[in-house]
Parts: structure tokens; C-alpha cells; sequence
């Protein structure tokens, strides 16, 4: 990918590239809501690609807790790496805790007196 490209389609794929990730639930809006970018019909959240050739990507994901945090991000950076030579500012907004097993109900030894 060049930097030539419209800031709409470096959208799009990293957003794709990124949600593909298996620690990756989903893409966010970030803490104020301003990580995204406007296309034709629709707001894509969680990738907002500035107008200025210099300024950083911002990319918000809200990732499993199953795989440890900076390994995730490691790899996102360069997986982003490969679309695009621009800086990234990668945000994990929130994480998502892995579901609850039930636990057996506790049985108590119950003794009746005489």
C-alpha cells in the first residue's frame, strides 16, 4: 500500500486487517468517541486515517484477555506495518474478560440432630 491512497480505502483495510485478528472482539470509537472515518453511507469505527500524509493512524480495539496485552499489540503494530509506513497510535479501549464457568453449587454436610 503507498500513501497515495484515499485515507477511505487505508480505512477499510486496516479495519479488516484488524478485526481479523483472533484477540480482537471488536473495533471501538475510543474513549471520546473520535476514532473513526467517514465513508459514503456510514461512519466506520475504530480507524481514523487524518488528511495529513504525516499524522498517525489511530486504530481503537477492544481485545480478548486470553493472550497477554503487549504480545497483541506487537502484533497488530506489524500486522498495520504492511499497509501502511505512517505512525500508528494503537488504543486497547477496553477488554473483554473470558466467559464464566458455572461453578457447582457448594453442598454442605448438614447434620440432624437426634
Amino acid at each position: 500500500m503507498t500513501t497515495s491512497e484515499p485515507g477511505e480505502l487505508l480505512a477499510r483495510r486496516l479495519a479488516e486487517l484488524v478485526s481479523a485478528h483472533p484477540a480482537v472482539s471488536r473495533l471501538d470509537a475510543g474513549p471520546w468517541n473520535a476514532v473513526a472515518t467517514w465513508i459514503p453511507g456510514r461512519r466506520l469505527v475504530g480507524v481514523r486515517v487524518p488528511d495529513e500524509p504525516a499524522a498517525p493512524v489511530e486504530v481503537a480495539v477492544v481485545l480478548g484477555l486470553d493472550r497477554p496485552l503487549p504480545e497483541v499489540v506487537r502484533e497488530l503494530r506489524a500486522a498495520i506495518a504492511t499497509l501502511t509506513p505512517r505512525p500508528v497510535d494503537l488504543t486497547v479501549a477496553d477488554v473483554d474478560a473470558p466467559p464464566q464457568r458455572a461453578r457447582p453449587a457448594a453442598t454442605a454436610a448438614v447434620e440432624i440432630g437426634p
